[in-house]
């Protein structure tokens, strides 16, 4: 049987992950996941995102999926980002970020 991560903990963890992202970068759910400890919980993250209050000035727009692509029914997700300085790819039909460009690595 899988471990889970205590709730409050992960919660904690993604927060100071994510609010650690520069600005014009982005990092994608499982990187946070794996950056917590817990590589197969990327949609816990997304469920742990999904609580932050506007109060803690989290950057959750600097948060993609593995394709670059942004949070469904956010449509302010991809001008907050591009205001940033974030590349998106040249596609005109393709609204995902260029994660060769914008990706951040924290190990760097």
């Amino acid at each position: 049987m899988s471990q889970s991560p205590d709730k409050q903990q992960f919660i904690a963890d993604v927060y100071n992950i994510v609010s650690q992202i520069p600005c014009g970068k982005v990092l994608t759910y499982g990187a946070i996941a794996r950056l917590a400890g817990w590589p197969n919980h990327s949609r816990m993250v997304g469920w742990a995102l999904r609580t932050v209050g506007s109060s803690l000035m989290i950057p959750c727009h600097r948060v993609v999926n593995s394709q670059g692509r942004m949070a469904p029914m956010w449509a302010e997700q991809a001008e907050m980002l591009r205001n940033e300085g974030v590349v998106f790819r040249k596609h005109p039909h393709d609204n995902c970020v260029d994660l060769s460009s914008s990706l951040w690595h924290p190990e760097d």
